[in-house]
């Protein structure tokens, strides 16, 4: 069966609009990834400043695969706009959370809605 990872990451209130945006400037990078899925960014609703990014794999090697390519990219982030490589303005984005963990599970049961 599947594989889910999630990573937990610890976002303060100020640095949320820009984690969401980020993401949303992100979208349909892991889509086409050999193994891929499903995707969901989950923000938290209250009592907690925790995200939650769930990704779901047909194995773990498709993971390990897109994060060796793709998913490396990904993570580095752009550039700021307007930077020449080398420049001050080239540098990576500060990171919007403050801690990051990444969770792994198997997917052993699963159900969705009756068709019909």
């Amino acid at each position: 069966m599947s594989i889910v990872k999630i990573n937990v990451l610890t976002v303060p209130e100020e640095q949320r609009e820009t984690l969401e945006k980020r993401f949303a400037n992100r979208a349909g990078t892991v889509d086409g990834s050999d193994g891929f899925e499903w995707f969901e960014l989950l923000r938290p609703v209250e009592g907690t400043d925790t995200y939650l990014v769930y990704t779901r794999w047909r194995a773990e090697e498709d993971f390990q695969n897109w994060m060796s390519g793709m998913g490396q990219a990904a993570h580095r982030g752009a550039p700021k706009e307007g930077g020449a490589p080398g420049s001050p303005q080239s540098e990576r984005p500060k990171p919007a959370a403050t801690d990051a963990t990444l969770w792994t599970f198997e997917v052993v049961q699963q159900a969705g809605p009756k068709e019909g």
